[in-house]
């Protein structure tokens, strides 16, 4: 079925993941092509780099010899899809060939509710310098090493669908309720973790502390990580500062390194712990790893910042309440004597709804809240929650932004402004970078 000889066309190749696994076959000499709407995504410019065909959705666009692949976004009845069978043409789902690939190499799944993309990114770059590694991120970045041994990838829980993959090792940051869209509970969610490591071929690395992963079984040693004695994998002597954190490791008694990576949180502390776990456990020098994580430069929209006048603006993918507490952490970390200021646009009204309260919380962690509407999705247009229900609740604040009207922010100086969402929360940004540059050229 993997034949380079082939064409692989790509259905929804904007998608972060399957561009990112566009970029991968590419790399390693496939015939690779794909469609998708005519408005712009960030994830398109790799593509258009390696001068990848992107055409506009057309039922035209299919031929039998082809392999389509399909992105999970996308119906049985996507008209270049329904053409696909209908004339014949072989039919693969993004996760099932995912599932097939990477029997090739020793493959390294990443998975969570949260912190999956940043340490999948962490792992391949550490790996990369170590041994050949062909890797897929979920912010769009993929590589296909030629001569690759090991693969890295990011796993989704959504739909269940990491359950296409049965992975050499795998990481598991953690376990909480999200897409309530698909999933009825937490404990629903758990199943689903469980039934993936009972597809683990060598070794499942879990984040102690979660009390969900703490009851996992498998056929394959589980080692767990974290902070505390408990753990197999502990952090000892941390420090955290305004240029990064570093840190200690033991694997029980034994010393494993000191490490140091130049990012912010607690959280990245303990994807650190996992991506270490899993290189000690493959037998990597772990000298080499830790001159590897000094390095890291992050990955895309997560706390990618920048300068504009005397604002340092932030953006980030964080959708989830955990996820926003630990951007906010961050930010505290990196900047300790700024005021932190959250402008957040929900993702879905099902996860709004679900999680109201904990949105709530979590975002009062910041200095001043903002929010901007819910942005529903392909499957969910409209819903039950409205963006005055969440701010409603907000305490910092809550005050609704509008893209034509970004001035409220003018109202902050000198401070750190994280915008945070997973819709297109970026219009937001753009249209308040704008406002404040015109405004300083105006003072000026």
């Amino acid at each position: 079925m993997i034949n380079k000889d082939q064409i692989y066309h790509f259905v929804g190749i904007k998608g972060s993941g399957m561009s990112s696994l566009a970029l991968v076959l590419h790399q390693k000499g496939y015939h690779v092509q794909g469609s998708d709407v005519e408005q712009y995504f960030f994830t398109q410019r790799d593509l258009e780099k390696a001068n990848i065909l992107i055409l506009p959705f057309n039922a035209d666009n299919v031929k039998k010899e082809y392999i389509m692949i399909a992105g999970n976004a996308f119906p049985d009845t996507h008209p270049e899809i329904a053409r696909a069978k209908e004339i014949g043409a072989t039919v693969i789902r993004y996760h099932d060939f995912i599932g097939k690939f990477i029997e090739q190499f020793t493959s390294i799944a990443i998975t969570g509710s949260h912190g999956k993309t940043s340490t999948t990114g962490l792992l391949a770059h550490a790996m990369s310098g170590v041994v050949p590694t062909s890797y897929l991120i979920g912010d769009g970045t993929g590589h296909g090493e030629p001569d690759a041994t090991h693969f890295v990838f990011e796993a989704c829980e959504y739909r269940r669908h990491f359950l296409a993959y049965s992975p050499d090792y795998v990481i598991m940051t953690n376990i909480d309720f999200d897409h309530p869209d698909y999933y009825e509970s937490i404990e629903d969610v758990f199943t689903a973790f469980q039934s993936l490591a009972h597809q683990v071929k060598k070794a499942i690395f879990a984040y102690g502390d979660d009390v969900y992963l703490r009851k996992l079984q498998a056929e394959v040693p589980i080692y767990y990580y974290g902070l505390k004695d408990t753990d197999d994998f502990q952090a000892k002597n941390i420090e955290r500062t305004t240029t990064g954190s570093q840190f200690d490791v033991y694997h029980g008694t034994e010393f494993v390194g000191h490490f140091a990576i130049p990012a912010f949180g607690e959280h990245n502390i303990k994807n650190a712990l996992g991506v270490i776990a899993v290189c000690f456990v493959e037998g990597f020098d772990m000298k080499l790893i830790a001159d590897e994580l000094k390095s890291f430069a992050g990955v895309k929209r997560r706390f990618s910042e920048k300068k504009v006048a005397d604002m340092t603006i932030v953006d980030d993918y964080a959708h989830h309440p955990a996820e926003i507490a630990a951007t906010i952490d961050g930010a505290r970390q990196k900047y300790p004597d700024k005021q932190t200021v959250a402008v957040f646009q929900p993702h879905t009204f099902t996860r709004t709804i679900a999680l109201l309260d904990e949105f709530a919380q979590a975002l009062d962690l910041a200095d001043e809240v903002y929010l901007c509407d819910i942005f529903g999705s392909a499957r969910e247009k409209s819903g039950q929650v409205s963006i005055e229900d969440l701010s409603s609740k907000v305490k910092k604040g809550g005050t609704v932004l509008k893209e034509e009207n970004m001035s409220p922010l003018l109202n902050h100086e000198d401070s750190v402004i994280i915008f945070m969402g997973a819709g297109d929360v970026q219009k937001f940004e753009i249209a308040y970078e704008n406002l404040l540059s015109k405004t300083t050229r105006n003072v000026l």
